[in-house]
């Protein structure tokens, strides 16, 4: 057979396989190999048997070769197929020896490695040591090695930018804290022209820079343009509506507390793309937050259906039942969520907390230490611990956890709103207000409902140092997020009262006894307003 018809083999073989054509890709690969013998042809029937998922077929003739341990290509290729087979052990000696370092800087690549290390900029392809760093990644995780795993997706993305799965890894198993993703994404070295992913990069990490900050982020991305020519004009695109950067944005708004916006923005984008899980697992969040039944128990209808062995589908059911109020089926499905995926946060968020509704803290607490355990980039489940210490007034423990949440994310206002109710509980006014102070330092330029709760706790303890202008003005504020918190006017009430305010103070009791009208502590303290009235004084 002359060059030019093995040449057209080799075309056919190419073409079958962006045709999905498998079979016929083995078929015409075989022969090709038989007949030349050449490595190239080799690895082309290799990949060919892979992607027909014929992996143990695809690994014995890899481990024939005279060159898989001399060949990079053929060596990670052969442990993808040991991956596909979940053989682990095998697949990491295939990759062979190195080490990584807690700041994924690689030691021990071979010689033979090192024309690697530098990326051709003419045909753009991943680095081949990223790659075989993220399988290392994957297998290590396989093998409950977190900490070793988190190392190799560290070395993955530092090798090569482009290697967006290490990170997704990353970020999505919750394994670095605020601090480490902030010095992983500056040690990524960006060409000129990528600053745009550099910046995409900095969006999809904890939403830890200023409100402004953020939002520049996300508008420099959104105005980012992509120039083409067309035979007769010139069309000019941008990132404005893209999936992957609207989802984003909604887990900022949600991170905000800004639920209604986030609902509608992924409400939004999923009747455009519907099956964007990233996005649908947000959407179920701010849902569920927003009280939506109908809409969670339409999404789970969905995803059972089109989606029955992914985790994601049963966390669905159970947000449902979690917001229906039916804690012991919500339970039961956030189970069904850890079981099939143990690295699914949220499964074992959902789970702690249905317990935890119930008052049921030994089980909220065993939830919520493996969730801990599994996620050390998560806070969560330290800050859903000391909030069941507290729950339970075990203030000492409550604060020590809490103050481990804020040290893996130093940006949650909610962990300093809870150190602060800490204190007030145990009448460290002086030391609430420093929390709250901090917590309101996070106040964005246009608030939602959720930070009301947080302005009634700062004026609270802010009437207990006596310093009642100022508590007056954030119960003042409170009110303007929510005009029906009993809370507010009794504490704004009682506040006038304390000032010998008696008319402001009764007119606040009264609308606080028209939300609750057998409220005990109104009730009393009305009579006792209406009778320093009658007096022209207040003797207490």
């Amino acid at each position: 057979m002359r060059e030019e018809e093995v040449e057209k083999l080799r075309g056919v073989v190419r073409d079958c396989v962006s045709k999905h054509l498998y079979s016929s890709a083995i078929f015409f690969a075989d022969k090709v190999a038989a007949l030349t013998g050449d490595p190239a042809d080799i690895y082309m029937q290799a990949q060919a048997l892979y992607l027909g998922r014929h992996y143990r077929r695809a690994l014995h003739l890899l481990n024939s070769s005279q060159i898989v341990f001399r060949d990079l290509r053929f060596r990670y290729l052969a442990a993808k197929c040991l991956e596909e087979l979940k053989e682990w052990h095998q697949c990491l000696t295939m990759l062979g020896d190195a080490k990584v370092d807690d700041q994924g800087n690689i030691d021990g690549l071979k010689d033979c490695t090192a024309m690697y290390l530098e990326k051709d900029g003419e045909d753009h392809e991943i680095n081949i040591i990223s790659a075989i760093c993220f399988l290392r990644g994957k297998a290590s995780e396989a093998l409950e090695n977190r900490n070793q795993a988190r190392q190799w997706y560290r070395a993955a993305i530092k090798v090569d930018p482009f290697c967006y799965e290490a990170l997704e890894c990353l970020i999505n198993n919750c394994m670095l804290t605020c601090e480490e993703e902030s010095s992983l994404l500056s040690s990524l070295q960006f060409a000129a022209e990528d600053g745009w992913l550099s910046t995409f990069y900095s969006c999809l990490l904890k939403k830890c820079d200023k409100e402004s900050t953020v939002e520049s982020k996300f508008s420099d991305l959104e105005n980012e343009k992509c120039d083409i020519s067309s035979t007769d004009s010139t069309l000019s695109r941008t990132l404005r509506n893209n999936s992957d950067l609207l989802t984003c944005k909604a887990e900022y708004y949600h991170e905000c507390g800004e639920y209604q916006k986030c609902f509608e923005l992924t409400s939004t984008l999923l009747e455009r793309d519907p099956f964007h899980l990233k996005c649908t697992l947000v959407h179920l969040a701010a849902a569920l937050e927003l009280g939506r039944s109908n809409d969670l128990y339409l999404m789970a209808c969905d995803l059972v259906k089109e989606y029955p062995q992914r985790a994601l589908s049963w966390f669905a059911v159970g947000c449902y039942y979690q917001c229906i109020k039916k804690y012991d089926q919500a339970r039961r499905y956030f189970c069904k969520a850890t079981n099939l995926d143990p690295t699914f946060p949220p499964g074992w968020l959902g789970f702690g907390n249905a317990y935890a509704a119930q008052e049921e803290s030994d089980q909220a607490m065993a939830a919520f230490r493996t969730a801990a355990r599994l996620f050390p980039g998560c806070h969560l489940p330290k800050l859903y611990i000391g909030m069941e210490y507290m729950r339970t007034h075990n203030f000492k423990l409550a604060e020590q956890f809490l103050l481990q949440a804020k040290a893996i994310c130093p940006f949650d206002p909610l962990v300093y709103n809870e150190l602060g109710v800490i204190a007030y509980y145990t009448k460290e006014y002086k030391k609430a207000v420093r929390w709250f102070e901090k917590t309101l330092a996070f106040f964005p330029s246009s608030p939602s409902e959720v930070w009301e709760a947080t302005l009634v706790n700062h004026a609270h303890a802010l009437r207990k140092l006596k310093r009642y202008t100022e508590a007056i003005t954030f119960y003042e504020k409170a009110l303007a997020l929510s005009t029906r918190s009993l809370s507010t006017y009794a504490g704004l009430a009682y506040t006038y009262h304390l000032q010998d305010d008696l008319d402001a103070a009764i007119n606040c009791y009264h609308k606080a006894l028209w939300l609750k009208p057998d409220d005990q502590f109104c009730t009393e303290m009305l009579t006792k307003a209406l009778e320093d009235e009658s007096r022209g004084s207040s003797n207490w």
